[in-house]
């Protein structure tokens, strides 16, 4: 029997994502030991209470379920392009939620990012102060108890047992989700078009090989062959041996973008490519149904008028959300209701706009 789909888009969290057929020969991978997942999403309070409820109120289309499953099952990105509002990250938190991904890894993306800061963080200052504070009362050099405190250790001799280096690194949402758990993390790269021209680039080697490497303690592996790292969102530790990481389970990406610029060849090739829309009214009712309830008389001819707007410029869900809310609690007359709907709902951009003039 066919286990297509694994994600059904129905919301309800289920443990399909065990039962994912074997990934392609060029797509498997073999990091260890393997690491368990964390609590999901919905149990921590590592995710925001607006993050659960998208998560659990998202609607996908069908070729949303379609694409995500094609991602899912070939281990590859989903590049998701859309205008705002239409459901792009919050794709990557229902997913996560219904297949019980732990926490969604979220690494926003903006045109100072580079690939290190989404593999990890590391904060030499704060080690070279952690060995001056805990040097001898004597005034004399720090204890050199610590394995990792030698030339290698990539801060020069000296440092104290509790200035090494593990306790001054931690794993960025990249680099965590590249860890060998048994079953996928969730990570939304959010907003890609904003990097810089490099990282798309930059990003291929590691998102192809699922592997990376820690420059500082591949050099202090000699003294230290395993390290014990903090990881992203948390404080809890992994065990990084010799300074490599590879995945067992590669993680669900997302990588989402505003459609304002174009991508490298080599990068689209890599990634299953989604387009959203702005959804029609027989989705649109479902998405208010399922955030606010049956939808009225007046939330539907608030659904037809977003619609009818929609047009001749750019409006998000949320927008429509908004006023359906606001205008439903309020207790406003009607000509009142309208005015106040037709100001929670203002084009974010105009089709045929001309500039401003000053």
């Amino acid at each position: 029997m066919s286990l297509w789909p694994v994600y059904t888009g129905s919301s309800e969290p289920h443990d399909g994502i065990a039962e994912l057929p074997a990934p392609p020969p060029w797509r498997d991978f073999d990091g260890g030991p393997e690491l368990a997942t964390p609590a999901e999403a919905d149990d921590t309070s590592a995710t925001s209470p607006d993050r659960r409820h998208r998560a659990r109120t998202y609607r996908a289309t069908d070729r949303a379920v379609q694409l995500v499953n094609a991602a899912l099952y070939l281990r590859r990105p989903l590049l998701v392009t859309g205008p705002p509002g239409s459901g792009k990250s919050s794709l990557a938190y229902a997913v996560a939620r219904e297949l019980r991904l732990g926490p969604v890894l979220r690494w926003n993306i903006t045109s100072r990012t580079t690939l290190h800061d989404g593999l990890y963080q590391y904060d030499p200052l704060s080690r070279l102060y952690a060995a001056a504070r805990d040097a001898r009362p004597d005034g004399g050099p720090p204890p050199r108890s610590g394995p990792d405190s030698g030339p290698d250790s990539g801060s020069g001799p000296g440092l104290a047992t509790d200035g090494t280096l593990q306790d001054h690194l931690r794993l960025g949402p990249l680099g965590t989700a590249l860890l060998p758990y048994g079953r996928p993390r969730a990570l939304l790269i959010d907003e890609i078009d904003k990097s810089d021209l490099d990282l798309p680039n930059d990003l291929l080697n590691i998102l192809e090989e699922g592997q990376y490497e820690i420059p500082e303690l591949v050099r202090s592996a000699r003294h230290t062959p395993t390290a014990e790292v903090m990881v992203d969102g948390t404080d809890e530790r992994v065990e990084v041996t010799r300074g490599r990481v590879r995945c067992r389970a590669f993680p669900f990406v997302v990588l989402t973008s505003n459609g304002e610029r174009e991508f490298p060849p080599a990068f689209l090739r890599r990634c299953v490519r989604l387009e959203l829309h702005q959804p029609r009214a027989d989705h649109l009712e479902h998405i208010v149904r399922a955030h606010l309830g049956e939808p009225d008389a007046y939330a539907r001819e608030l659904i037809g008028r977003f619609l009818d707007r929609g047009t001749e410029g750019e409006l998000a869900t949320d927008q429509l959300l908004n006023a359906i809310y606001l205008t439903g609690v309020a207790g406003l007359d009607a000509s009142s209701r309208d005015e106040l709907a037709e100001q929670l709902m203002p084009y974010l951009s105009r089709t045929g706009e001309e500039p401003d003039e000053f």
